[in-house]
Parts: C-alpha cells; sequence; structure tokens
C-alpha cells in the first residue's frame, strides 16, 4: 500500500500504452497465450485471454473505417495482386485469396487501398474489388499493374477504360523459366531480355521473332506462345522511358509486402473467420506503413514522364 503501480494505476481498468503494447505483439503474430506469457514474464502482470482479445477486437472499428475511407481521384500507379490465407469456416479450414491494392501517389508515397477476401483468385473477384475503388471515389488509375491471371486486363478495362494495364514482366520471365532445365536457364534469360530491354516494340517483336527461330524456342516450345498471349499487355511497358519501366516492370513492390503478412501469419496455422484474418493483416500493414518515410525511388524522373505522358490525367501536371 506504499506504492503505485506504474504500468496500470490503482482503480485503472484500461491503459492506453498497455493497449498499444499488446496490439504490437498481435500484429507481429503472437498468439493470444503467446502474448499472456509474455506479459506474465516481462511486466509480473496477469492479463487473461479475454481480456487480451477484447484489446485486439477493438482494432476491428479502426480496420471498418480504414476499409470505407474515401479514397483519392486518381492513382498514378496501383500495384494488384492477392495472398493465400487459412480460415476456418463452418467447421472446415479453407485457403481463401487476400486481395491486396498498393497504390503510389501523386507525391511518390505509397498506400494501400483496402482488403478484401474470397474462395478463389479470380478476375471475376477482382472486378468487384474495381468496383468498389470506384465507389470509394477513384474516377481513374493510370497505369495498373497485375501479374498473368487470365481475365485480369479485361477486368480492369471495364471499371477503368483508360488505364493502361502493365503484366508484371518478371512474372512472364518465371513463368517461361519454369519451361527451361537449369542447365538452360541463363541462356533462355538472356534470350528473352533482348525482348523486354528493346527501344520499342517494334524492336521487341524482332526481338521475339529472333527468339521464335532460334534453337531454344524449338527446344523449349511453350515459351514463345506464353509471350505472345501476354503481348498486349507487354507492348505499353515498350513506349516508357528506363525511369518508368524500372518502377513497373515487376510486382516486387506488392510482393515485399505480402512476404511481411505472411511472416505475421504463419504462427496462427488458420484464423477463426475473415474477420479475425482482416484484423492481424491490417495490423502489420500498419506496422510497415508507419515505415515508409520516403517516396519511391527516382519519382521525381518518373514524376517527369508521367506528367508529359497523360496530360491533365496526372494529377500534378
Amino acid at each position: 500500500g506504499t506504492f503505485d503501480l506504474l504500468l496500470i494505476a490503482k482503480y485503472q481498468r484500461r491503459f492506453p500504452e498497455f493497449d498499444r503494447k499488446i496490439i504490437s505483439m498481435y500484429a507481429r503474430g503472437m498468439t493470444t497465450r503467446e502474448i499472456q506469457g509474455h506479459i506474465e514474464e516481462i511486466y509480473g502482470v496477469e492479463a487473461s485471454p479475454s481480456l487480451i482479445s477484447a484489446i485486439t477486437d477493438a482494432v476491428m472499428e479502426e480496420v471498418a473505417a480504414w476499409q470505407n475511407r474515401p479514397l483519392e481521384p486518381c492513382y498514378p500507379i496501383v500495384f494488384m495482386d492477392a495472398i493465400r490465407v487459412n480460415i476456418r469456416s463452418d467447421g472446415t479450414v479453407s485457403n481463401k485469396a487476400v486481395f491486396i491494392a498498393l497504390a503510389i501517389l501523386p507525391d511518390g508515397t505509397r498506400d494501400i487501398l483496402g482488403l478484401w477476401f474470397q474462395e478463389n483468385e479470380g478476375a471475376k473477384f477482382w472486378a468487384k474489388v474495381l468496383s468498389d475503388l470506384r465507389n470509394r471515389g477513384v474516377p481513374d488509375i493510370l497505369i495498373a499493374v497485375v501479374d498473368g491471371l487470365k481475365g485480369f486486363p479485361q477486368a480492369i478495362e471495364a471499371a477503368f477504360p483508360r488505364t493502361r494495364i502493365q503484366t508484371c514482366i518478371v512474372h512472364l520471365l518465371r513463368h517461361s523459366m519454369s519451361f527451361a532445365s537449369y542447365k538452360d536457364r541463363k541462356a533462355v534469360a538472356t534470350a528473352l531480355k533482348a525482348i523486354y530491354t528493346a527501344v520499342d516494340a517494334s524492336e521487341a517483336e524482332a526481338a521475339l521473332g529472333r527468339f521464335e527461330e532460334s534453337d531454344l524456342a524449338r527446344q523449349y516450345p511453350a515459351i514463345s506462345p506464353s509471350w505472345r498471349r501476354a503481348w498486349n499487355e507487354v507492348i505499353p511497358f515498350l513506349d516508357y522511358p528506363p525511369e518508368v519501366r524500372r518502377l513497373i516492370y515487376t510486382t516486387n513492390a506488392i510482393e515485399a509486402l505480402n512476404a511481411k503478412i505472411r511472416r505475421a501469419v504463419r504462427t496462427r496455422g488458420h484464423f477463426p473467420s475473415d474477420e479475425a484474418a482482416a484484423k492481424l493483416i491490417y495490423l502489420a500493414l500498419d506496422a510497415t506503413s508507419s515505415e515508409w518515410k520516403r517516396s519511391v525511388s527516382e519519382w521525381y524522373a518518373v514524376r517527369c514522364q508521367l506528367a508529359i505522358m497523360f496530360e491533365d490525367r496526372f494529377p500534378m501536371a
């Protein structure tokens, strides 16, 4: 009776700093039981699982507000991808797709536009995601960078007719490498590099033609058709200057984000609901976005090029 606790004062039922510590541990992938044991070990305070759940559940209001917030009228570049998370539903665990959209703002900073859950990744659900973006105040996207999902470009064109669609060149290369034996991969990569580093579309077409006539193409006949099928989404890439090409030739920006989400959810095994998964993923994204202090690399040069290419559509033109 001669002293007061510093972590939680006498008669105080909740303490913001204590809540933040619990939420921080939860965002790093710790389970409720692990958080309980950690708090007891470090602070000598017993926190029940129900208290920890109540503190983390309070985040759901923040998640709902974030998910439904109004968005900017135009985004210069948006990367779109999906990851897989195990979620229990009706007594069984299913592997659901979590759709994520990462945008580059006109000032070069990054923003995550939202999270969407669906059983399978497909162009049909991406169409619903894009419709949601329009309903939240996004009438225009200049460049959309996507993987090679079938039907994805058509879904984007339906929602944003003026958007330029860029298929991830790295995804296309990885797909090509999957057909080649290990000893020939370097030679295949060198031959394909002449296509996506070409000066313009006609030179790229010529490079693809030379590859099609090569021994490598005859040895691995599935590679050339994969480039032909994606050619309409490859061609826009060849119109951009080097600074823009370096930014959009790969979806690495969103894949790095996905890797951090996977680290956070790996220890869970599965989640009891979509809401529980959304809560943890949101906290992991919030922790990641707080580290984004600067604009993306070479943004000044990219911004100048976009302002020239898109004229009055670019917000800062």
